[in-house]
């Protein structure tokens, strides 16, 4: 019996691990705006963090800027991305549409247009990689807990 169980353990224990390298492994890309793509957004500003605030952002996944139009993309820092600075971009300054980025780490990245006062007109956009991340981990993590739990009790009382 001490086998089986044994094996029990490891079969679940490789279980868990499995899914959790799948996870890891797949990655979305996103569009900046959909359909609206990056351009001086009617309405200001709210365009974007409203897009963005509907928007799962994890680690590994790629934002793509589209535009037509004179425009361009710099990531900048948070206090440049408040004060619409253009002269500090962190990098080069993208001006070819579409322009990728890869979201590598969990932080916040910020992101404008450095053409005249697109920024000023609200063509800026705040990226936050894992701000649902955590919370919805946390309950996928203890869904499966419980669910492998139950699977591992019915195992062993259907053995006993």
């Amino acid at each position: 019996m001490a086998s089986r169980l044994g094996m029990g353990f490891f079969f679940i224990a490789s279980l868990i691990a499995a899914m959790g390298l799948f996870q890891t492994a797949v990655a979305d890309t996103y569009t900046v705006g959909d359909d609206l793509g990056w351009t001086i957004p009617p309405g200001g500003s709210i365009a974007y963090s409203t897009w963005a605030r509907t928007k799962n952002f994890e680690i590994n996944d790629t934002i793509v800027f589209s535009w037509t139009n004179t425009h361009d993309v710099a990531e900048v820092s948070e206090a440049d991305y408040e004060n619409c600075t253009k002269t500090n971009p962190i990098g080069s300054v993208q001006q070819t549409s579409p322009a990728n980025f890869t979201l590598d780490s969990n932080r916040s990245r910020y992101f404008i247009c450095t053409i005249n006062n697109h920024c000023e007109l609200g063509q800026k956009v705040t990226i936050n990689i894992g701000e649902w991340n955590s919370a919805s981990s946390l309950t996928v993590g203890a869904t499966l807990s419980l669910l492998l739990s139950t699977i591992v009790i019915s195992l062993l009382s259907h053995q006993i």
